[in-house]
């Protein structure tokens, strides 16, 4: 029995120390596992950090190379540099514009301080130049490039910088969005190139008419005297639009002046007075008439300008003349000056989005007035000018119109002349007076239609005011009348026979086959 319990003792020591042995060895795996699986880890989280570095850093050749290397530094950031050889000594050329550190004797960094261009001189032992590279400082691009494809998912933006400016490259669908980005990237420097192409068909043709229709009417009634002397010389008159020296007062040619015949009255007839005295002083003799008048008049007026513009850019069209104005100078000189009439139109469209389109416009329709006159130095009498003009913005879509403007303007006078005190008696009064009543409307509207306009492709014929009719023969412009006659389409491929006056003859090259155009 004791022997047993010393066996037994001896026994249970030996096998603990087995299972503590396994427990240290299970342990042992357990941590080396884990120190590999955490290395593993920590190597695996190192490695982008140095390839980030490793590319954070440009390599420079010194020597190498006949040109001269180049490093960019976007102005106020940093930017390691490493060279090819070993240095002892850096310079820099212009300290405003960068800042260059030493790091190691192959590494340094650069700072941009203000938008320019530096050279930095690297030296060795003994002061031997290695190698020379030029640092531009310029703005930060990439920053922008940032925001433009946030803002702008849709369009292709190519940002870089180009001797201390911005260049913004790429394509767009629409002028908007490129205004848009030009505005932000002014925001990072004041100088871009716009080199970005739109995509959408840029080009505008705007179709403006003026309208104008002008009733005319006038009315006169009365008794006109008329002077003449013992020789039939004529004196005078009262009640009609001639002086004393029986010339007509000169009336200007437009339509304006309906019923101006009829209320002489308004143009300066001979005072009572001075027929009075005449007849006092040499005699004469007083002839009557009676004048009834009425006349009425309509005047259409069109004028249509069309006029094709880019997108952004502004447009002049004139369709009229110059006339000239003296103008008096110093010491009596006197200048001419020209002043421009006629049917203008001026115009800068901006496409945006949905084929919408933004307008700044300047339509104009002027002629000479004479009937409205300034007397210069000289006896010189200067017309003046019938204006219609507009100035305005608005937004349509392609292919809509719009009233921009309009006038509805009603003008009406009346004027009496009569003999002093007969002329106020009742009944007897009205042969001694004359009345007249001119009324005049105008009205007025102009209307613009924008559209985005393509070019006709190669070879396409463009419609022409002339291709519709063809110049008169002989027979047809001395014998009928007619000045042109209507165009007959040509058939291609059968011979015309030759007629007397029938047109011009045409020869084609393919096959000989002629065509006569009627």
């Amino acid at each position: 029995m004791n022997g047993d319990d010393t066996i037994t003792t001896a026994t249970e020591p030996r096998s603990s120390q087995r299972r503590a042995g396994r427990r240290r060895t299970v342990w042992r795996s357990l941590v080396i596992s884990l120190a590999a699986a955490l290395g593993a880890t920590l190597a695996t989280a190192t490695l982008p950090l140095v390839a980030g570095a490793a590319q954070a850093q440009k390599v420079v050749q010194l020597g190498g190379s006949k040109r001269t290397a180049a490093v960019t530094v976007p102005v106020g950031k940093s930017q390691d540099v490493r060279t090819d050889a070993p240095f002892m000594e850096v310079t820099l050329g212009d300290p405003e514009i960068a800042d260059v550190n030493p790091l190691t004797d192959q590494s340094l960094s650069i700072l941009g301080k203000k938008i320019g261009t530096t050279r930095v001189s690297v030296y060795g032992e003994g002061k031997k130049l290695v190698g020379l590279f030029d640092v531009e400082v310029s703005y930060d691009v990439s920053a922008l490039a940032s925001e433009l494809a946030q803002r702008f998912p849709g369009a292709k933006f190519r940002v870089s910088s180009v001797n201390g400016r911005i260049l913004l490259a790429g394509s767009v669908q629409d002028g908007v969005t490129l205004d848009q980005a030009l505005s932000i990237a002014r925001q990072f420097g004041p100088e871009v190139i716009n080199a970005v192409q739109v995509a959408a068909p840029q080009q505008v043709l705007l179709e403006v008419r003026f309208v104008e229709a002008t009733r005319s009417a006038g009315r006169e009634l009365g008794v006109q005297w008329n002077a003449w002397s013992e020789n039939r010389r004529f004196i005078g008159n009262v009640g009609s639009d001639r002086t004393a020296s029986g010339l007509p007062v000169p009336r200007p040619p437009t339509f304006g002046n309906v019923g101006t015949a009829a209320a002489g009255v308004l143009s300066g007839g001979n005072p009572f007075g001075f027929m009075v005295g005449s007849l006092l002083l040499q005699g004469m003799q007083i002839d009557v008439a009676l004048n009834a008048l009425e006349e009425r008049g309509l005047v259409r007026r069109l004028a249509e300008p069309n006029l094709v513009a880019l997108s952004g850019d502004t447009a002049n069209f004139l369709a009229g003349g110059e006339y000239p104005i003296p103008v008096s100078g110093t010491l009596g000189q006197i200048s001419v000056e020209y002043k421009r009439y006629g049917v203008s139109l001026a115009f800068t469209p901006t496409v945006l989005g949905g084929s919408v389109i933004n307008l700044k416009i300047e339509p104009e329709v002027s002629q000479i007035d004479r009937t409205t006159t300034v007397s210069v130095a000289n006896g010189i009498s200067v017309p003046g000018l019938t204006v219609r003009r507009a100035s305005t913005t608005l937004e349509l879509r392609d292919g809509q119109s719009f009233a921009l403007a309009g006038l509805l303007q009603n003008d009406s006078s009346t004027a009496q002349e009569q003999l002093p005190w007969i002329g106020d008696v009742p009944v007897l009064g009205a042969l001694f007076s004359s009345r007249s009543y001119i009324k005049k409307e105008t009205d007025l509207v102009i209307i613009v239609t924008p559209r985005l306009a393509r070019p006709a492709r190669p070879g396409d014929p463009l419609r022409t005011p002339l291709d519709a009719t063809v110049p008169a023969n002989d027979l047809d412009l001395f014998a009928g009348g007619k000045s042109e006659l209507a165009r007959t389409p040509a058939v291609r491929g059968e011979t015309a026979a030759l007629r007397p006056y029938t047109g011009h003859m045409l020869e084609l090259p393919q096959g000989g086959t002629h065509v006569v155009l009627q």
